[in-house]
């Protein structure tokens, strides 16, 4: 019955990235998690690791074919930060999302009760692994449309609000331009014991506290606090 289910969402996935496979065992493979094989001894596939790691190289030449060409006038270090908000773990893990390939993700019942930040990584890594598979099995062209088809779209979103900045650049840059003043950060919370420490940071106009973020370093937690405030704001999403 298991064999039976899994041969449906490998039809089913298909019809999903619209990709018909030669040999679905490069599919099957992309969506297993190393923990299924853990728990699964019967299985006689491999995870998704080698495919994944083929994947990221296909997607990143894919992506730097893309930008050099849409962006003649733009320097190698903004189009090397325009590729990675492009194809960072959140941007894929969305894709991945969207695409439904949460649904037929083969893993442990441990990792498939994980919801956050690992899910992410699970889920990015796996749409870099359907690339490796898209690509062992139809080609450069078809891992191309692929790729095209899920992820250029956002490309201009990402240039027009230069979410390629890391965003305490981008937070400093339109407080200078809306408010005249440089933001600043104050760390005003911190719990949990010394090896697992969370801290809490507040950013700053002025006087006046605009948001928070939290994070396990002081760096991660100002990261939070500046996305944050540009959502309070609300500035650059005109």
């Amino acid at each position: 019955m298991e064999d039976q289910t899994l041969t449906a969402n490998l039809t089913s996935l298909q019809k999903i990235i619209k990709v018909t496979f030669t040999d679905t065992a490069f599919l099957r493979s992309a969506i297993t998690h190393r923990s299924y094989l853990n728990e699964h001894k019967e299985a006689t596939w491999d995870h998704n690791e080698r495919l994944e790691f083929l994947g990221d190289a296909v997607l990143e030449l894919v992506v730097t074919d893309f930008l050099f060409a849409k962006y003649p006038e733009k320097p190698e270090g903004e189009l090397t930060a325009i590729r990675a908000a492009l194809v960072n773990t959140v941007s894929l893990a969305d894709a991945s999302t969207r695409l439904g390939i949460n649904d037929y993700l083969l893993m442990s019942k441990g990792e498939a009760k994980d919801v956050g930040r690992a899910r992410q990584y699970i889920l990015a890594n796996a749409f870099e692994a359907c690339i490796g598979a898209i690509y062992m099995d139809q080609g450069y062209d078809a891992a191309k449309d692929f790729i095209a088809e899920r992820l250029f779209p956002r490309t201009e979103e990402i240039v027009k609000k230069r979410l390629w900045q890391d965003a305490k650049s981008r937070f400093q840059e339109l407080s200078q331009e809306h408010a005249s003043v440089t933001p600043t950060y104050e760390t005003v919370g911190q719990s949990g014991p010394d090896h697992d420490r969370i801290f809490t940071v507040g950013v700053f106009l002025r006087k006046e506290k605009i948001a928070e973020g939290t994070g396990r370093s002081k760096q991660e937690a100002e990261q939070q606090a500046a996305l944050k405030a540009i959502e309070t704001k609300g500035w650059g999403v005109e």
